[in-house]
C-alpha cells in the first residue's frame, strides 16, 4: 500500500538516490575508491585540467573538502597538481595515467547501475524521465541564481544598554 507521502516525488527521487549510492558504493569499495573521489576522477575525465575552485564549484563541494579529496588521491598516484602555465599561482588537477582503467571501470559500473535502476522503463520512457529531470534540475539552477541576485537586508544591530531609554 502506497500512502501520499511515498508517492511525493521529492521523497521517490530521495529513495532512489539513497538506493543507486548504496549499491554503487558497494561495488566501487572493491576498488578503493569512494563516491565522492569517483566523482571527481569522472569530473577530470570530462574535464581535463581545472583548478581546485573550479572543480569544488563543478562538485558542488566546499574547497577544503575537495582539496582533501585531491590529497588522497593524488596519494594513490591517480592525480596530480600541475602549475597553470599562464599563472604559476594556480594549480590545475589532472587525472594520471594510472586513473584511466579506475574511471572506465567506475564508469562501467555507474552504466549497469543506471541499466538496473531503469530496466522497467522502454526506451521512449527513459528519454521523456531524462528530458523532465533535466527541466526541474535547469529550473533549480535558475531558481539558486535568481535568488542569489537578491540583496540581503543586513541586520540591525541590537541596542545597547545606553541605547535604551523607558
Amino acid at each position: 500500500m502506497h500512502t501520499e507521502s511515498n508517492r511525493r516525488i521529492s521523497f521517490l527521487t530521495h529513495d532512489i538516490a539513497r538506493r543507486s549510492r548504496y549499491w554503487f558504493d558497494a561495488r566501487a569499495r572493491s576498488r578503493g575508491i569512494t563516491r565522492p573521489q569517483w566523482r571527481v576522477l569522472i569530473s577530470l575525465a570530462n574535464a581535463e585540467g581545472p583548478t581546485q575552485s573550479e572543480l569544488a564549484e563543478m562538485l558542488d563541494v566546499e574547497r577544503i573538502t575537495l582539496c582533501r579529496m585531491v590529497d588522497r588521491l593524488a596519494e594513490a598516484g591517480l592525480v596530480e597538481r600541475r602549475a597553470d602555465p599562464a599563472d604559476r599561482r594556480v594549480w590545475r588537477i589532472h587525472l594520471t595515467d594510472k586513473a584511466a582503467p579506475i574511471v572506465n571501470e567506475l564508469s562501467g559500473i555507474a552504466s549497469t547501475l543506471e541499466e538496473r535502476v531503469l530496466a522497467p522503463l522502454d526506451s521512449a520512457q527513459r528519454e521523456t524521465l531524462a528530458e523532465l529531470l533535466s527541466i526541474v534540475r535547469d529550473h533549480i539552477r535558475e531558481e539558486d541564481e535568481r535568488l542569489s541576485q537578491i540583496p540581503r537586508a543586513v541586520p540591525e544591530p541590537a541596542p545597547t544598554a545606553a541605547a535604551v531609554v523607558d
